[in-house]
C-alpha cells in the first residue's frame, strides 16, 4: 500500500529535448530527481518535488506534465532559463547527454516535516545549489530516511577528485544510496564496482544498491550481496530506467514500513527477504519504463501486472 507522509524529492528538472536518427528533435520532461518524484506520484505516493523551473515554454511543459502525475511542485522562484539536454539514442536505445543548466536552488521553506527525503544526480553536486540541498538532507536526518542517486554526468562533474568528495558527502548522509555500474566505474576507475559499493557502506548508508542494466541489480549490504536478474523486455529506449529503479524501490521500502521516523534502525536490520522483494519492485518498474520511449514510469497497476509477469 502507498506511503501517507510526504516524500520530499529534491534536485533538478531537465527539457529531455531528444535526437533519433532520421526524425525531428522531441522534447520530454526529464531530470532524474523530478523523474523520481514523477515515478513515485504514479506508484500513489504524495510526492514533493523542491526544484526550480524557468517560466519559459519548458518549463511550463514539464510542471504541467509533473503535475498532472499528482506531483506537488514547489520551486525558488527563479526566473531562469529551464535547464535542458540534449539526449541522443542510439540503434539500442541507449543515451548520451549534452546539457545546458544552471543550478543555484535558493533555500526554501519546508512545510511539511516529510517522512523521506530523495535526492541525486546534478542537483546533489552542481555549485551553487548543491549547497542548499546538503543544508536540507542534514535538517531532514532527525525525522526522516534518506536516499542518494549520484546519476553520474561526466560533463558536469567537473575535476573527478573534487566530485568524488561531494558524492561522498551525500553517501554519508543517506540510509539508501543507489548507483549504476557506470557512476561506480567512473568515480573509481579500475576498481570493480561491488568493491566501491561495500567501502560506501563504511560511509552510513544501510544499503547500497547497484544497477547494471541487462546483467540485473544487486544489494550491497553489511551481511552480504543480494542480486535479481534483469526482467526479459525489449527495450526501446534508456530514458530514466535508473530513476524509475529508485522510485520502485522506495515504493517498495514504504510498503514495507522502512521509511520515515523510526524507520533508520530497521533499514540497518533488513532481512534477505525484504531486500530481494524490492529489488524485483525496482527492477520490475525499470523494466516497464525501457520498454516505452522517454522517462515513462508505471503506474501502481502496471507494477503489479510487470511483478505477475516475472
Amino acid at each position: 500500500m502507498p506511503d501517507h507522509h510526504d516524500l520530499l524529492v529534491v534536485g533538478e528538472c531537465v527539457a529531455d529535448i531528444v535526437h533519433l536518427p532520421g526524425e525531428a528533435p522531441r522534447v520530454h520532461p526529464g531530470g532524474s530527481p523530478a523523474n523520481v518524484a514523477y515515478g513515485l506520484a504514479r506508484l500513489g505516493h504524495r510526492a514533493v518535488l523542491l526544484t526550480q523551473l524557468g517560466p519559459d515554454d519548458n518549463g511550463r511543459l514539464i510542471r504541467e506534465h509533473l503535475v498532472s502525475g499528482g506531483v506537488e511542485v514547489r520551486t525558488d522562484g527563479s526566473t531562469t532559463a529551464t535547464p535542458s539536454a540534449a539526449v541522443t539514442l542510439d540503434g539500442a536505445g541507449r543515451a548520451t547527454y549534452a546539457f545546458d543548466i544552471t543550478w543555484d536552488l535558493a533555500p526554501v521553506p519546508v512545510d511539511r516535516a516529510p517522512a523521506h527525503v530523495h535526492t541525486g544526480s546534478i542537483g546533489a553536486v552542481a555549485e551553487p545549489g548543491s549547497a542548499t540541498v546538503l543544508d536540507l538532507l542534514r535538517a531532514a536526518r532527525p525525522t526522516a530516511t534518506v536516499s542518494y542517486d549520484p546519476n553520474v554526468r561526466p560533463a558536469l562533474m567537473g575535476e573527478r577528485a573534487a566530485a568524488v568528495r561531494r558524492v561522498e558527502e551525500c553517501v554519508g548522509l543517506s540510509d539508501l544510496v543507489k548507483a549504476s555500474d557506470e557512476d561506480l566505474e567512473w568515480l573509481h576507475p579500475g576498481e570493480a564496482p561491488e568493491q566501491v559499493a561495500e567501502r560506501w557502506l563504511g560511509l552510513g548508508p544501510a544499503a547500497v544498491l547497484v544497477t547494471r542494466g541487462g546483467d540485473g541489480a544487486l544489494a550491497v549490504l553489511p551481511g552480504g550481496r543480494i542480486a535479481v536478474a534483469a526482467p526479459e523486455v525489449e527495450v526501446v529506449d534508456t530514458v530514466g530506467a535508473g530513476d524509475a529503479f529508485m522510485s520502485g524501490a522506495l515504493h517498495a521500502l514504504a510498503a514495507h514500513g522502512l521509511i520515515g521516523e523510526g524507520a533508520r534502525e530497521r533499514l540497518r536490520a533488513l532481512g534477505r527477504d525484504t531486500v530481494a522483494d524490492v529489488l524485483r519492485h525496482a527492477a520490475a518498474s525499470a523494466a516497464v519504463t525501457v520498454s516505452r520511449a522517454g522517462a515513462s514510469p508505471p503506474g501502481a497497476h502496471e507494477l503489479r501486472a510487470a511483478l505477475a509477469h516475472n
